[in-house]
């Protein structure tokens, strides 16, 4: 049996004074330090008498921490989501850079050019403002482009500190062990502490998960929320890595392992739509924010520059000639997926009128098959700008099986067409990304500054016979087709490009040319007379009931002498067609010439400015449904990331409220109180005091022992 002294009573309590007195002074003294943990130092009851002096330990509520780090991550997502986003939605809104805005001038001059299509001012105009929209469209894929770049910067950035974190975190796991075993009961507070400020900086960059380890007490593990580990039980951690595939731009986030010994290394895809935090929140914009935007914009200039383009070339400019190309679409250079070999090259362009039917999809080009080392079939994808399938409205992905390949370009669906340049090389399995609309903004040129270029009048001209007598007049004269083709080929019109719509050239023999002439029989029937022999009847009409498209009738159901076969072969010829208002008789007649010399003519000029508000930009979910105008288009774009900005805007005061919250609730419990503290140092002085003072009164007996025994 231990003796008990007074001695014995009072040191104990001196030294457990001393410690609670300590452990006060540490609180106090880091009231201001950033995720400081409050501590508390545990007595415990001797087994005879006195007091023995416990543990130190941090004050802590695993579930306010846990709630805390979750707001962390909330907020830090948000936080970079929100700002990138409300950035473009700036830009976009901004009237200065508006492509709506850009429109409106552009056709606006059109309309004031078509008043007067013989006024080379107004001419000016147009391809002045011309000029001003491709700087608009340049301006803003410029810009996104730009923060394409800062994007993968901070990719890094980011990248490079969770790393870090994530091998400090490791390391704070070792050293917890070694102090814990070195100090005996007390808590390494310190390495906790900034463990803890380690780990919520990391959940400020990503959604973590962390828990104590199974078999290393005082150890973490944390995974990603998504399962993957970063920091392991056995010390080991995994670290990120950026990669890419066909595109280097497009940053792609990866888990690699640092195991050595026996255990080999990997590497695993992350699914950044789960990652979460600031790395997240950055990856989120890119995927559903600035990749379609940057898109959308690309779709809606080559739409538009395809269009006036086509429509240019359907009528005839100042010179007499058939039309041309107002501006330069540029070819698209495909990107090797990884293991397809660099030198083996495929280019893109949009197919000849046919910018309307253009999405925003990107394409993955798989070689199917291959003859002589060039490939005669592809398998082709559509995909999003994150590299995920596109769907159609049944929700199954958009692709294509076994498309033939022919010498030159071959024509896609969607509007693109591709041509495998390399005369030799290409095997099974090749893939390719095309990516037309991306960066297509940017790259567009005018492709004339002459103002007589301008193809404002229409190239043909309908003259109703002198000798009419019904009361027919030429409503509509519609032209589809310029297409100059001395061979007759598939897309051949009857215009010979020499300033005329019959002759050699565009006649499919040398007896027939194309239809110069419309002679009514009666009310209901017509003749349609050949150009290269005015005597000629190409086909007879009957049983009329009405005078639109005369010449697709004519086609549809002419007998006998019958409209040429070779004609019929051809896709659209000749291209052009009239319509009537008012009532023919027979004898009546409608002749069509070449407009020669028809400068003062607008129809064109009125064609050009009514494609405003022509369906022209396919919707960017499905190619099938009905296409926006332009205007549509674009305010489609600004509404969506404005809509974007505005909603991730609120979300995050909300979060931010949710995190002060989460933050007032852990500072409750692990937070320092001064006030606490200072009456906690008052009742620690006091009983330090009184224990010293048993000391002194145990001095004292003994000394009074000593001298009664003198």
């Amino acid at each position: 049996m231990r003796t008990v002294d007074l001695f014995s009573i009072a040191s104990s309590g001196v030294a457990a004074s001393n410690k609670l007195i300590q452990t006060t002074g540490n609180n106090i003294a880091n009231v201001n330090t950033e995720g400081y943990v409050r501590e508390r130092t545990i007595l415990e009851n001797s087994n005879v008498y006195g007091v023995g002096v416990g543990t130190t330990e941090r004050v802590i509520s695993i579930f306010a921490q846990n709630q805390l780090r979750r707001d962390i991550t909330q907020v830090g997502e948000l936080e970079a989501f929100t700002e990138k986003t409300m950035a473009l939605d700036n830009m976009l809104a901004n009237e200065g850079n508006s492509l709506s805005e850009g429109l409106s001038k552009f056709f606006a001059s059109l309309q004031t050019a078509a008043d007067d299509p013989t006024n080379l001012a107004s001419r000016e105009q147009v391809l002045g403002e011309g000029k001003a929209l491709l700087r608009r469209m340049e301006t803003l894929s410029d810009f996104m482009q730009a923060k394409e770049k800062e994007l993968n910067l901070e990719f890094t950035s980011q990248v490079n500190r969770a790393n870090s974190l994530i091998k400090n975190i490791g390391e704070l796991n070792e050293a917890i062990l070694v102090a814990k075993g070195n100090q005996g009961g007390d808590q390494p507070t310190a390495l906790l502490n900034e463990r803890d400020n380690a780990i919520n900086e990391l959940a400020g960059i990503m959604s973590i998960d962390v828990r104590d380890s199974l078999t290393q007490s005082g150890a973490v593990t944390v995974n990603l929320t998504s399962g993957e580990s970063l920091v392991l039980e056995d010390g080991s951690f995994n670290i990120f890595e950026l990669g890419s595939d066909a595109d280097l731009t497009f940053k792609e986030l990866q888990l690699s392992t640092t195991f050595t010994g026996a255990k080999a290394n990997t590497t695993l895809n992350v699914m950044e739509d789960d990652l979460g935090g600031s790395l997240g929140g950055l990856f989120r914009y890119r995927n559903d924010i600035l990749g379609p935007a940057q898109r959308d914009i690309g779709q809606l200039s080559l739409a538009f520059a395809a269009a006036m383009n086509q429509q240019n070339k359907l009528g005839m400019d100042m010179d007499g000639q058939l039309g041309s190309n107002l501006f330069t679409l540029p070819t698209f250079q495909g990107l090797n997926y990884e293991g397809t070999p660099d030198n083996l090259p495929v280019l893109a362009q949009v197919t000849e009128g046919k910018g309307n039917e253009l999405t925003d999809a990107d394409y993955k080009i798989t070689v199917a098959s291959v003859a002589a080392g060039v490939p005669a079939s592809v398998n082709v994808e559509l995909l999003n700008s994150d590299g995920t399938p596109k769907l159609d409205a049944s929700g199954n992905p958009v692709a294509y099986t076994g498309i033939a390949i022919t010498a030159g370009f071959t024509e896609l669906p969607g509007g693109l067409e591709i041509d495998f340049t390399a005369a030799s090389g290409y095997s099974v399995d090749n893939e390719f990304l095309i990516q037309p609309t991306k960066r297509a903004a940017s790259e567009l040129t005018m492709a004339t500054s002459r103002p007589e270029d301008l193809a404002f009048a229409s190239p043909v001209r309908v003259q109703p016979g002198v000798d009419n007598l019904g009361d027919a007049k030429v409503s509509q004269v519609t032209v589809t087709n310029t297409e100059v083709d001395g061979t007759l080929g598939a897309d051949a019109s009857a215009f010979n490009g020499t300033g005329g719509i019959h002759g050699v050239a565009g006649s499919p023999s040398a007896t027939v040319g194309a239809p110069a002439e419309i002679v009514f029989t009666s009310p209901t029937s017509f003749q349609v007379l050949d150009g290269e022999n005015p005597a000629n009847v190409i086909t007879n009409v009957t049983g009329v009931t009405d005078y639109t498209n005369l010449l697709a009738q004519a086609e549809a159901s002419g007998t006998g002498p019958a409209w040429p076969a070779s004609f019929s072969a051809l896709n659209d010829y000749p291209g052009y067609d009239i319509s009537l208002d008012g009532v023919p008789v027979a004898g009546d007649s409608f002749s069509l010439a070449y407009n020669t010399d028809g400068f003062g003519d607008n129809a064109n000029a009125l064609s050009m400015a009514s494609l405003q508000n022509e369906g022209l930009v396919q919707l960017s979910s499905e190619a099938t449904n009905k296409p926006r105008t332009m205007h549509d288009a674009y305010a489609s774009l600004v509404g969506r990331v404005g809509e974007e900005a505005s909603s991730a805007d609120i979300s995050l005061q909300a979060a931010e409220t949710m995190k002060v919250q989460s933050e007032n609730w852990f500072d409750s419990v692990s937070g320092v109180s001064l006030d606490e503290e200072a009456a906690n140092l008052i009742r620690y002085q006091q009983s330090y005091s009184a224990a010293a003072r048993i000391l002194s009164t145990a001095q004292d007996l003994f000394n009074t022992i000593l001298q009664a025994a003198r």
